[in-house]
């Protein structure tokens, strides 16, 4: 966006913190840049806004901008309509357009009064990793002549605490046959996931390398390839298991956190009933969590959850997706449906239909619209 001719007032990565402690130890910090980028926004007085996620802070500005008489486009909801749906007001009063990212998120807005648009999910559009399994072998050093499965257990620490031990157990306790391909997110230390794995020594050798071989697990850089050459997975949930369904691989859905999280979460949680009928829940008396799910009105794969998610229930799960069933190929058609499900609308793509949104609220303003605009955004 630099590149583009970006004029960053804050810097994200300067603000971003996970957790409560640290926020609150960062709030001065944090509260200065928000009070920076609240003036540069009084002083500069943009012509348009395009505000993307991030709602603990882009709601404060939708205000700061509704004041300035600023238009506001919104592209990824947040997910408003699982809980704190009293924000709902807040968009309704501050978003000139909701720019929506799931197909029934559109379906959700309009039924509540907000200019919404479905404009695809930008992973939909991405194509499909072309690497040949034989040079996805040799490249991560695996055996091309066994099958492979990908273990996705998330993209911060704190999931893969919660969420790999019972991965790393299926495999010591329940091997398929297979080799096991684990992506390391950008945001986690290589070296210290690998000793987290060799931590187990009750099972394998303790040195790294050693219970990576033991465990047949190789470490590699990138999921959707995982995910691609992968014969199944076992996905966290989250972003993930929407690569997953663009891919079209085959898997099952894990996530545990705290008892308590857990139990404010299934209080909270509530789908309207263009999404999910709050009657359809599983033998825990749960709805869904994945979006995959939800994206498909129906539980085409399976969502191992808390106590649920144990190595032998992953097990049992993946088992009738690594042979050639009729559960695997319903899950493989039912993914493809999904997928058409996120495809961006009349052949355009998701970023250019925000493109032409913008475009469309800067035809009202004196500045010329187009490539060679020179109105702020």
């Amino acid at each position: 966006m630099e590149e583009a001719g970006l004029d960053r007032v804050v810097r994200a990565e300067d603000v971003a913190h996970m957790g409560i402690t640290e926020v609150i130890r960062h709030m001065p910090r944090v509260y200065r840049a928000y009070r920076s980028l609240v003036a540069s926004i009084k002083e500069r007085r943009p012509d348009a806004a395009i505000l993307i996620d991030f709602p603990d802070v882009n709601f404060r500005l939708a205000r700061e901008l509704k004041k300035l008489d600023i238009p506001v486009i919104y592209f990824v909801s947040p997910q408003l309509w699982a809980w704190k749906r009293r924000r709902l007001r807040w968009v309704q009063q501050r978003v000139t357009r909701m720019m929506v990212i799931f197909p029934f998120e559109e379906r959700f807005y309009r039924a509540r009064g907000v200019d919404a648009q479905f404009v695809g999910h930008p992973l939909a559009e991405l194509p499909k990793p072309t690497s040949s399994r034989a040079e996805y072998a040799a490249a991560h050093g695996l055996d091309p002549a066994r099958e492979w499965i990908a273990l996705l257990p998330g993209s911060r620490w704190k999931e893969i605490t919660a969420n790999l031990e019972v991965m790393l157990e299926m495999a010591h306790r329940f091997p398929l046959g297979y080799d096991y391909i684990l992506p390391v997110a950008s945001t986690i230390d290589r070296k210290v996931l690998a000793n987290f794995i060799a931590g187990h020594d009750e099972w394998w050798p303790a040195n790294a390398d050693a219970a990576l071989k033991a465990c047949h697990i190789r470490l590699v850089p990138d999921a959707r390839e995982a995910l691609y050459h992968a014969r199944a997975s076992v996905v966290a949930s989250g972003t993930a298991t929407v690569q997953a369904a663009v891919i079209g691989n085959p898997f099952v859905v894990v996530y545990r956190v705290s008892r308590l999280t857990f139990w404010l979460a299934k209080r909270l949680v509530r789908y309207p009933a263009e999404i999910w009928s709050s009657t359809q829940v599983d033998l825990d008396r749960n709805l869904p969590i994945a979006m995959v799910n939800l994206i498909a009105g129906g539980r085409i794969v399976p969502e191992l959850l808390q106590t649920r998610f144990t190595a032998e229930n992953v097990a049992a799960a993946l088992r009738p997706l690594l042979a050639d069933t009729r559960e695997r190929d319903r899950m493989i058609a039912n993914l493809a449906e999904v997928r058409r499900a996120l495809q961006p609308p009349h052949g355009t793509g998701s970023i250019q239909q925000v493109s032409d949104a913008v475009e469309a609220l800067l035809a009202g303003v004196p500045q010329a619209s187009g490539p060679n605009s020179t109105a702020s955004v």
